[in-house]
């Protein structure tokens, strides 16, 4: 199944394939203030139609991940990174997918200050 995400004002725009499963939230000190639902795919499954120059990227910590966010909205549609076996992955903010409820979800908690 394809999937339509971005941020408010529609200057970083995606697609990516899958099912949708559990999604997590975490308190991280990051996600704890933005307030993300987490949901992690291969980057192959991930299509941003928007571009590059669009994004602004926040790095933190050990600066393994590239949280982007729009410069005009300030909104935060995806992350990119890689898993613990280097594989490279997207972590999608669900709160930014279109057609989906946030209370629809199955979230599970990730204690992310202890990582």
């Amino acid at each position: 199944m394809t999937h339509k995400g971005g941020c408010h004002c529609g200057k970083i725009a995606y697609e990516f394939e899958g099912e949708i499963g559990t999604v997590l939230d975490c308190n991280c000190s990051l996600c704890q203030k933005r307030g993300g639902l987490l949901h992690f795919i291969p980057e192959s499954a991930f299509t941003l139609k928007t571009p590059r120059e669009n994004l602004g990227t926040y790095k933190f910590n050990k600066h393994l991940l590239s949280h982007h966010f729009c410069p005009s909205c300030g909104v935060s549609p995806f992350t990119e990174g890689a898993d613990p076996k280097g594989n490279k992955m997207v972590c999608i903010n669900m709160r930014c997918v279109e057609d989906v409820d946030p209370r629809a979800l199955d979230v599970k908690f990730f204690n992310g200050r202890a990582v």
